[in-house]
């Protein structure tokens, strides 16, 4: 399995080159009632480990000066990556001008390896949820003996020392965490972090259980919530640029394997020649679409088949 994809063209983050930590498999200590991957069993390690050395390879195939920033994620929790530090260190010796960014769920900062290691990237993107316990394991569902308390605590720590530029992500679900009392605890919590933005964004994928997003009105009268001193932004795709990259056949269903597109995404991203090749994917059955709200998204047909055995 690649550990390289992309380039994507994020909404908040640029041209991204993602590198993902556990391409053959979900491993996650969350089981997030929204998260677009298929339901599975937590975990609080990756069994299935790809080494650095192939990681960097790959890399380096891919790397060029249009990338603005490698992100590290996964399948599941990147920081539950058993050698994240010298991955890190090997991303900081060939990136050059580019950036280094992880996408987490928050949970390991806990562990004060995984802490300091997330000191040595250039942005952090931190995902808070929920801040009090139940709506905390109704919406993550974390593994067992994970304490929100402790990450609150330590996300707030990691706030007050990181120099690197530091996001927080609330992901709202309809009827859960979009709650006056829950966002008034977050809010709490938000400001006695240093952060450059906190997204708040809600259910555009095709998500793991039965459970629906806010609509964009939702999402701003929650925002208005928040304290006006806080950066809060609303996540929206309407001010992506136009990438308009060539991407081979494999590189396509890779890139959909990793995350779903819609037909916006498509035209943001992808040449002439690629929707053409696209398009026959989706002939030869091999991409099927899916409908979430308004939005439709192109997907792998395997994919869309577990879920549903799921």
């Amino acid at each position: 399995m690649k550990t390289i994809f992309g380039p994507i063209n994020s909404r908040r983050f640029g041209s991204s080159l993602g590198i993902d930590l556990s391409p053959a498999l979900k491993q996650c200590n969350f089981d997030c009632l929204y998260c677009e991957l298929a339901p599975s069993a937590t975990t609080d390690e990756q069994k299935n480990i790809v080494e650095v050395s192939t990681i960097i390879s790959e890399l380096k195939e891919h790397l060029n000066n249009h990338i603005d920033v490698i992100t590290i994620t996964a399948n599941g929790e990147p920081t539950l990556y058993p050698y994240l530090d010298e991955l890190i260190d090997e991303l900081n010796k060939i990136k050059n001008g580019t950036q280094t960014l992880i996408l987490t769920n928050s949970s390991t900062l806990v562990d004060e390896k995984v802490f300091n290691s997330l000191l040595k990237l250039d942005q952090v993107k931190l995902s808070l949820d929920a801040v009090s316990e139940s709506v905390f394991k109704r919406i993550d569902r974390p593994h067992t003996n994970i304490d929100i308390e402790k990450i609150v605590q330590k996300v707030i720590e990691f706030s007050n020392v990181y120099k690197g530029k530091l996001f927080i992500e609330i992901l709202f679900v309809h009827g859960l965490n979009d709650t006056k009392e829950e966002i008034e605890k977050l809010n709490s919590v938000l400001l006695k972090l240093h952060v450059e933005r906190v997204d708040l964004g809600t259910i555009d994928r095709p998500p793991a259980y039965p459970v629906s997003g806010l609509s964009y009105k939702e999402l701003h009268d929650a925002s208005l919530l928040f304290e006006s001193s806080l950066p809060i932004h609303i996540a929206s795709r309407v001010h992506a640029e136009p990438n308009n990259t060539g991407y081979t056949d494999e590189e396509i269903l890779n890139t959909l394997d990793k995350r779903p597109l819609t037909a916006e995404d498509i035209n943001l991203l992808f040449d002439e020649e690629s929707k053409k090749r696209l398009e026959i994917l989706i002939k030869e059955s091999k991409i099927t679409k899916k409908r979430v709200g308004n939005l439709e998204f192109f997907i792998l047909h395997e994919n869309e088949k577990r879920k549903r055995i799921k």
